[in-house]
């Protein structure tokens, strides 16, 4: 795949401008404080750097490359990490089909969501976990295989809390003699309409339980949990169930949950224009599709506030792990994992996750076949870093070229 361009406007544009008016009317949390400020300071010298020279005699180029925040919810990072971590996922992976299933909550429940995060995130995971096991056991006779992502935003950064799971096209089956593999029907996991209906019944039953055991914060009250019950329960809940279309190919499928991974609410590259306080950036209208299949393309034009709003609501409680493993995913069961590759005609032995080596990677990523460290003047030389700075900033910026300069004599006098 080839590197894209680079995006005109970022989120950290965005809240340079107008964090300080945002912050006159909402109160930051812990969290929300911490990825505002990393995504401002992320690649730039507020981080600190290395100063990298290039080693052609006839050129000595210098230039800083500054470090990256790593926070999970800024759009410049994790690009590597998340190509380490598909890596690490082809350690499930079983010559059979998967099933992509989604669950998605009633929007009913958003104000709830809000003032419980980490508590109604983990009871929707434990009770599409409880649903899917018990699903597994009743209509395949074992133990799946599964990976949840949380994810909690729409197209246009909107309060939309549902899981993305893949779910193993089978199941491991215990036999008197031992174990037999059990495969789903082509294109047929469960019964979408039962399966939908049980997983509304637990949800609505468990937040029904939560709140009259007083766990859930209701404002004092103010929020009406059996108001939202009511509505929530008249409803047709669907469970989005979608077969596999990689059989050949269960890589892809894990390259797509990824994409759930290591996004964050928007990218760069959907914010098309921030003026006069306003943010213009583009999503995808799904209710409104092309040929019947993808959402057509539009534009939306917001506050810069609102937007900052939209932003924050899905930074993630500290520590809160997005996604998780389950029956013959979970580190746990490697023994039945082997036992599934056996019956599937795999090795028992689970293969050897590779380790990535990030010059490597880069060559991959942008289609070249040259160092990624060619010095972009010369282009004979290799970029040589010569010294580590710590964070930089205010006045102490307009230093950083005396530095370039002094290790540049330095470096050609060496």
């Amino acid at each position: 795949m080839a590197d894209s361009p680079k995006p005109q406007h970022t989120v950290a544009e965005i809240f340079r401008k107008h964090l300080g008016d945002y912050k006159q009317t909402h109160k930051l949390s812990y969290e929300q404080s911490k990825a505002a400020r990393d995504i401002m300071n992320c690649r730039t010298p507020a981080l600190g750097g290395v100063l990298n020279i290039c080693n052609n005699d006839q050129c000595k180029h210098w230039e800083f490359s500054y470090k990256s925040c790593k926070n999970r919810n800024c759009p410049q990072c994790q690009s590597f990490e998340k190509a380490q971590w598909l890596e690490a996922q082809k350690l499930w992976l079983l010559p059979i089909s998967y099933f992509h299933v989604v669950f998605t909550i009633d929007h009913v429940f958003n104000p709830l969501v809000w003032w419980n995060q980490e508590s109604m995130y983990s009871f929707l995971i434990e009770t599409a976990v409880k649903l899917l096991k018990a699903y597994g056991q009743k209509y395949l006779g074992g133990e799946l295989g599964f990976t949840v992502v949380v994810h909690t935003w729409g197209q246009t950064l909107q309060q939309h809390l549902h899981l993305h799971v893949i779910v193993t096209g089978g199941a491991l089956v215990k036999t008197a003699n031992g174990h037999r593999w059990q495969s789903a029907k082509n294109n047929y996991l469960f019964p979408a309409e039962k399966f939908s209906a049980d997983f509304r019944h637990a949800f609505c039953a468990g937040v029904q339980k939560l709140w009259q055991a007083g766990e859930l914060n209701t404002q004092d009250g103010k929020m009406d949990v059996a108001a939202m019950l009511a509505v929530a329960q008249k409803k047709d809940w669907e469970v989005f169930i979608e077969a596999s279309r990689n059989d050949n190919d269960p890589e892809k499928l894990i390259e797509y949950l990824a994409r759930y991974v290591f996004r964050i609410a928007i990218s760069n590259h959907r914010i098309l224009e921030v003026k006069n306080g306003q943010v213009t950036f583009e999503y995808y209208d799904n209710l409104d599709k092309v040929d019947g299949l993808k959402g057509k393309l539009k534009r939306m034009t917001i506050p810069a506030v609102e937007f900052i709003g939209r932003f924050l609501m899905h930074v993630l409680p500290s520590h809160f792990v997005r996604v998780r493993h389950f029956g013959l995913h979970n580190s746990s069961c490697r023994q039945k994992l082997q036992q599934a590759r056996q019956l599937l005609g795999l090795p028992a032995q689970l293969p050897a996750i590779q380790k990535l080596r990030l010059l490597e990677w880069l060559k991959q990523v942008l289609q070249i076949d040259t160092d990624p460290r060619l010095c972009p003047v010369c282009n004979k030389g290799i970029l040589v870093q010569t010294r580590e700075f710590g964070p930089v900033s205010g006045w102490h910026t307009l230093f950083l070229p005396i530095l370039g300069a002094f290790e540049r004599w330095k470096f050609a006098a060496q």
